[in-house]
Parts: C-alpha cells; structure tokens; sequence
C-alpha cells in the first residue's frame, strides 16, 4: 500500500463503515492519521488483475502497544470492498498480511470482531487465529453497546 492508494483504501474503509459490523469507528481519517496508527512494514492491497489495478481490499497492521515488550504484538486490519466480496480476496490478503508479519518479526497478531461478522471470524480461524473470548459491550456505536470477540494467533515461526 502506497500513499497514492489512500483514496481508494479509504473508499473501501467507508463500505465497511457503513455495514455496521466491520469497526466502531463512525469515519475514515485522513491519509495522515492513518498512516501514523499503522505499521510501515504490512500494508498491502490486493489488486483486480483485469481491470486496470482497480484496489479490491487492503490489510495493515497497527501496534497494540509502545511497549518494547509488546514490540511483535500487532492488531490487524482487514476491509475488502463490496463488490468484491465473498471471492476470496479478504482470506487471501490475511494470509499475506499473516506472512509479511512473521517476516517483520511479529509473534502475536490479534484481531477484535464483532461476533456478528461471522464470515471475518471465519477466514481468521482459517488463517490460523482462534477465538480468545469475548468482550462484552465494549463500546458503543450508533449509542448500542457492542460485543467484541477477541481473536490471536501465535506465530510458530517467530
């Protein structure tokens, strides 16, 4: 991902706003808050081969914590637009995201889902996250508190 793709990362984070179940942010930050929050080194988009590189989804990872000691713990981020849902492309990015990050020396990634995005829960247990627990009313959205499940995965690499 390149600060030249923030336009379209952005339009696909706006989609994933609007279903309600993907954050209980209300909007997308601007390029600058955004790239503050979020790691350097796992950012990555997936691109439709056949239509001119049209940005189909992206993944980041952002720091759980300043921490030295929580220095390979990261958050993951995954949003894949509406029109290319349901075609792979979210597993296919988390499994990236997955291995760029061992390869960045992180050991534990972990992600916070609503347990109603059953399909987000699933293609994390496919990558190898497994379900931690769940948070109840964590934070409220749209003034309706909201359960988070809280996914992890150890890498056995790092």
């Amino acid at each position: 991902m390149q600060a030249s793709d923030w336009d379209d990362v952005r339009r696909i984070y706006v989609e994933g706003i609007a279903t309600g179940n993907a954050t209980m942010e209300t909007s997308a930050p601007e390029w600058e808050t955004w790239d503050a929050a979020h790691r350097k080194d796992c950012r990555l988009v997936a691109r439709e081969a056949t239509r001119g590189g049209e940005i189909l989804g992206w993944a980041a990872l952002s720091p759980v914590s300043e921490r030295c000691a929580y220095g390979g713990v990261a958050e993951v981020s995954v949003y894949v637009a509406a029109a290319a849902r349901g075609q792979g492309v979210g597993r296919t990015l988390l499994a990236e995201l997955v291995r760029a990050s061992e390869e960045a020396g992180i050991w534990t990634l972990q992600a916070g889902i609503f347990p109603e995005n059953l399909t987000s829960i699933a293609i994390h247990h496919r990558c190898g996250f497994r379900t931690v627990g769940v948070r109840e009313k964590l934070g409220k959205l749209g003034g309706a508190w909201r359960d988070v499940a809280l996914l992890e995965r150890r890498s056995a690499r790092v």
